[in-house]
């Protein structure tokens, strides 16, 4: 898995035109099942091309060599067809492609059918024909039919390639239809002409695989792994019976099998690490059939708003000018235009949040209509001046007080002119609040020293210790901070009784 795979470094040479052209051309032969090629046949196929007009025969040597290097060709020497003797001095050569070379330009070749767009598709039938797979599994598992080892390993097969296509087919086609390029196309009006079809395409499907993924999950729910070792057993020995040159795998191939039984289960019913694949397989595609939905409600918005009513007016004038009873012409402009003389007015006042509160249901609201004239002027009541003097002076006393009290409380956690924090008892809530604030201040501080509140300058030292202030409404941990008082001079001095 960690080499270096030296067999794709045709794809990214310098001379990937020619190397490309010419294992294409091996390609295409080995899929006739003709394996083995001249230099002169290629020559002449690549010749055809205007790319290689100046190509010559020694060019198409060099190549070869270095695709033989590059382990995508294997050279055998020819030696019992040579017709002159400058043949069979010049080493005559055939050519074989490599198995890596031929997985390498099939996908290449499926990579240039896609494009660059998305592929799979949502297929019904893929899981009806899993389903009746894994039926033949569990009943030749729980010994109700008996079947060969070469119908064991077939049934097997099949099961693995229905299941490669759900899941591939599934996960390509979810991505298609999220990608940018179908997100464009939906914003457009042509999309409306194919969403009929993309919705029942969707919704099919959903009622299908509902329907069989169930019948799976109980299925795969009902075989126990004890049954299916001995149906994994005839499907080994019927591999072993498969004529190899090669050195067969000494590793347990029971394992093997055992590790994508649980893959399919794990798609189905889920594991230890999430939901199943199916359930967001399900939730996938009804997001999709909700975003298309959406979509069209939004195209469908946008066609009304632009739409002409044209027709409808000359439809409705035709109407009223074959009416020849007035009576008659007054109650068809009530149907089609309302009363006229009905008159709303909008007021901000909001006399309830509930929207689907009715209107008959709501207490009346008053609104004063103002004259439009230029010289209108409210009418007003002389008041008189009221003194608010009492009140300032209650507020200022109060105020004063806690000050006061504030102060007596902070003298009282004052030892030799400084505050500790790691010292401090119990203190009240304000007094924790007030120190905070104090720290807070000092940080923005350029020496740390700030004036409080209270008329005297702090000066903050903080230390990396962490101490815990305990305070009536609980415990905070902060860091171990020390409040320094000092004079107007910048010295420490005795502590008084005002602070």
């Amino acid at each position: 898995m960690f080499k270096r795979v030296k067999e794709a470094t045709y794809l990214t040479a310098e001379k990937a035109w020619s190397y490309r052209a010419i294992l294409r051309y091996f390609y295409m032969q080995h899929e006739r099942m003709r394996e083995f090629l001249f230099p002169e046949e290629i020559y002449e196929y690549i010749k055809q091309f205007d790319e290689f007009r100046d190509y010559t025969i020694e060019s198409l040597h060099l190549d070869l060599d270095a695709l033989v290097k590059w382990g995508n060709l294997i050279a055998r020497q020819e030696l019992g067809k040579s017709k002159t003797v400058e043949e069979f001095k010049k080493k005559r050569f055939r050519y074989q492609c490599t198995p890596y070379t031929v997985e390498f330009e099939r996908m290449l070749m499926e990579l240039e059918g896609i494009g660059e767009t998305f592929g799979g598709s949502l297929e019904r039938t893929q899981f009806e024909r899993l389903y009746q797979s894994l039926q033949k599994i569990e009943k030749i598992a729980t010994n109700q039919v008996q079947e060969s080892n070469q119908e064991c390993t077939q049934v097997w097969e099949d099961a693995l390639t229905y299941f490669r296509q759900i899941t591939q087919n599934t996960s390509d086609y979810i991505a298609y239809i999220n990608s940018e390029e179908v997100e464009e196309r939906m914003q457009t009006e042509a999309f409306l002409i194919y969403k009929d079809q993309f919705t029942t395409y969707l919704r099919d499907f959903i009622i299908a695989l509902q329907g069989t993924a169930l019948q799976i999950q109980d299925l795969l729910l009902g075989v126990s792994q004890k049954e299916l070792e001995g149906f994994f057993t005839k499907v080994i020995q019927h591999n072993e019976q498969v004529f190899r040159l090669e050195e067969k795998n000494e590793e347990n191939p029971l394992n093997e099998y055992e590790e994508k039984w649980k893959s399919m289960e794990g798609w189905f019913l889920g594991n230890e690490h999430g939901e199943s694949e199916y359930e967001m397989l399900q939730n996938r595609t009804n997001e999709s059939i909700r975003r298309i939905t959406r979509v069209v409600q939004r195209l469908g918005e946008r066609h009304q708003h632009f739409r002409s009513r044209k027709k409808d007016y000359l439809h409705l004038a035709k109407w009223f000018d074959s009416i020849e009873e007035m009576e008659e012409t007054h109650e068809l402009s009530s149907v089609a235009f309302g009363v006229f003389h009905t008159r709303h007015f909008h007021i901000d006042h909001i006399p309830t949040d509930n929207i689907y509160a009715d209107v008959w249901d709501e207490a009346p609201m008053e609104h004063e209509t103002k004259p439009m004239i230029r010289n209108y002027r409210e009418r007003t009541r002389p008041g008189a001046v009221t003194s608010n003097q009492k009140k300032k002076e209650e507020t200022m006393r109060q105020y004063l007080e806690q000050k006061q009290h504030e102060k007596k409380l902070i003298e009282q956690y004052i030892e030799g002119n400084e505050i500790r924090v790691e010292n401090l008892p119990t203190v009240e809530t304000h007094v924790r609040k007030l120190l905070l604030s104090w720290i807070g201040k000092a940080m923005a501080s350029k020496n740390q020293t700030i004036k409080t509140e209270l008329g005297r300058r702090v000066h903050v030292v903080m230390s990396q210790e962490r101490v815990t202030l305990q305070s009536k409404d609980g415990a905070l941990e902060m860091p171990k901070v020390t409040f320094q008082f000092i004079d107007d001079r910048g010295h420490n001095h005795e502590r008084t009784t005002k602070l």
